[in-house]
């Protein structure tokens, strides 16, 4: 009784959703029967009609969350005109037919960026247009629509693995050859027509409200106990971390905006999922008025490491992405740390207006900011290097190797993100092949943005080394390389590129060999070698209060990258002769 009960309420489930989305149920089922029609073609069939055939189930994947979005509006209103509803059928197919013959013309950076940003407005839509105005509990209803989902999406786990199964059971048991793409062919009947239909049965209506109550007991404990203790311990490390920084003086560019963006967006997330329930115990209470105010100094922090970087290679999409998702987030903890009372829906609302005007377009788009920014990098290059003169290229091939590399990149970019005939110095019908007669240099003259491995290997020459007036020498291929109590001990940390010598278990000698390793490189060059170096040339030598010493070489290799003008060690080996004053 209780398993047909339950299949009974899945099948109402199944019946409510088709009834009040039976457009969103269409769209979707209509796109899992192209991309099997598409898939079964796609041997014999030209490479022209499969894509048209993938522009087609990409418009109708757009318009499931743009049907939902258009039901939802409508489930507001007490009623609704039939004329309105046809009006809003049909411009729904506008919009859409629209879309398809301007803005997915073909499959580059731009369409396909611009594709996942408007779904993403849509999706984002979704969640907060029944609760638009002014009705409460807006938090409450988003986590039963994310408590929702994660329930259909292991349902959905669920029946794929056992019709997978079945299908795996007639193969091997019945002998009855199942054609491998019937796998795939039940994964999207899962996530395309199960999944959708089963998750918008459950979706809440514009008529239920929400209590405390509501709030899971399994989703408070996540938040409350797991995820806030372990968003406090990162917080603390970050701070740590950026001591560091501050005392070391060494700025790691592009570590910092992602060890602050993403820890940041999450605690937002936290933030606005606790509001309904933080007033319930101390630690939420303290966590929800000291969190958003921690993470504004580690933003500001992050916002240097971002000028850095663009300041050296401008503004590309992803950095643009990156910028106003960080000044979102900065926004979102200033108001989080200088509410009185929170009206939640300020975080979706404002991020996707953020995300529209991002992608669809116009002087503020990251398209549009992008390419200005490489044009004008461009222009600085060409006008440091005396290269442009009336708005026309003076080709010169004695430039240096950067700014070869540097031109080398800003063209390519144009070249495979957008179009050359963006650039206005350009002549017309330029090809990247033409560079050298426009130019003066070829285009694979591109070696600054990449890794290149290096390997230093001194001449042996077998002769001694002069330890007059030194007490010890010590070989690093013949010690531990470990810290110890004993009367004196080496130690090379190989993370920071550090060198210490330990008297009794007590630093008496610490040096960072970063600036020596990388003057080293630069001066030698990162093509293999063996007689560029004599084993008697001194790496370096040094004389503090407590010790003198000297460096000898024996071998050094690594990785350079170049655009970030650092390197990285994977092995380094000498002699050091020591004295203990």
């Amino acid at each position: 009784m209780k398993i047909s009960k339950n299949i009974t309420k899945l099948l109402m489930s199944l019946y409510k959703s088709i009834r009040r989305f039976p457009l969103s149920i269409t769209l979707s089922t209509a796109f899992v029967i192209v991309m099997i029609f598409s898939s079964e073609i796609k041997p014999s069939a030209s490479r022209n009609i499969i894509e048209n055939l993938e522009k087609i189930s990409m418009i109708l994947a757009l318009g499931f969350p743009l049907s939902i979005c258009t039901k939802l509006y409508f489930e507001r209103k007490s009623i609704v005109k039939l004329a309105y509803k046809a009006s809003a059928f049909i411009g729904q197919g506008l919009i859409l037919i629209f879309y398809y013959f301007f803005f997915l013309k073909d499959f580059n950076m731009v369409s396909t960026s611009r594709y996942f940003g408007v779904s993403l407005v849509l999706y984002l839509s979704f969640i907060f247009i029944p609760y638009f105005k002014s009705r409460e509990n807006f938090e409450l209803y988003v986590t039963k629509v994310f408590g929702r989902l994660f329930i259909t999406i292991i349902y959905s786990i669920v029946l794929y693995a056992g019709l997978c199964a079945i299908l795996a059971t007639i193969d091997k048991l019945l002998e009855i050859k199942v054609p491998s793409d019937f796998y795939y062919y039940t994964f999207l009947i899962v996530a395309g027509i199960f999944s959708p239909t089963y998750y918008l049965g459950w979706l809440p209506s514009i008529k239920d409200k929400f209590t405390k109550e509501n709030y899971s007991n399994i989703f408070k404990i996540l938040v409350l106990y797991i995820i806030m203790p372990l968003i406090t311990i990162y917080t603390i490390i970050l701070y740590i971390y950026f001591a560091k920084i501050i005392i070391t003086i060494k700025w790691p560019v592009g570590l910092v905006s992602h060890l602050v963006l993403w820890y940041s967006v999450i605690s937002a997330t936290v933030l606005f999922f606790i509001t309904p329930i933080y007033k319930e115990n101390n630690f939420s209470n303290k966590f929800m008025k000291i969190l958003p105010k921690s993470i504004l100094p580690l933003i500001v922090l992050m916002f240097f490491s971002i000028a850095i970087r663009i300041n050296a290679y401008g503004i590309t999409e992803n950095r643009y992405y990156v910028i106003a998702l960080s000044l979102w987030v900065f926004g979102v903890m200033i108001y989080f740390s200088l509410a009185k009372s929170h009206r939640n829906i300020f975080l979706p609302v404002t991020l996707v207006i953020i995300i529209f005007i991002s992608v669809l377009g116009g002087p503020l788009s990251s398209y549009n900011v992008s390419t200005l920014s490489q044009s004008l990098r461009l222009e600085k290059i060409l006008i440091n290097n005396n290269m442009l003169k009336n708005n026309n290229i003076i080709k010169s091939a004695s430039i240096s190797q950067l700014d070869k590399s540097e031109i080398n990149s800003i063209l390519n970019y144009f070249n495979e993100d957008h179009n050359l005939s963006d650039i206005k110095y350009l002549p017309k019908n330029f090809k990247i092949e033409n560079m050298v007669t426009v130019f003066g240099f070829s285009p694979t003259q591109n070696l600054i943005h990449s890794q290149t491995n290096f390997a230093l290997n001194p001449v042996q020459t077998g002769g001694p080394i002069d330890v007059i007036g030194y007490d010890y020498i010590f070989d690093s291929r013949n010690m531990n390389n470990e810290k110890n109590n004993s009367n004196l001990s080496i130690y090379y940390d190989k993370t920071l590129s550090t060198l210490k010598i330990f008297q009794k278990g007590n630093v008496i000698y610490s040096k960072d060999l970063n600036e020596t390793f990388k003057n080293l490189v630069n001066k030698f060059g990162t093509v293999e070698k063996q007689n560029i170096i004599n084993q008697d040339d001194i790496l370096y030598e040094e004389e503090t209060p407590k010790v003198k010493i000297k460096l000898y070489l024996t071998s050094l290799s690594g990785t350079k990258n170049s655009s970030a003008q650092s390197i990285s060690i994977n092995e380094f080996n000498y002699y050091i002769i020591i004295k203990i004053k």
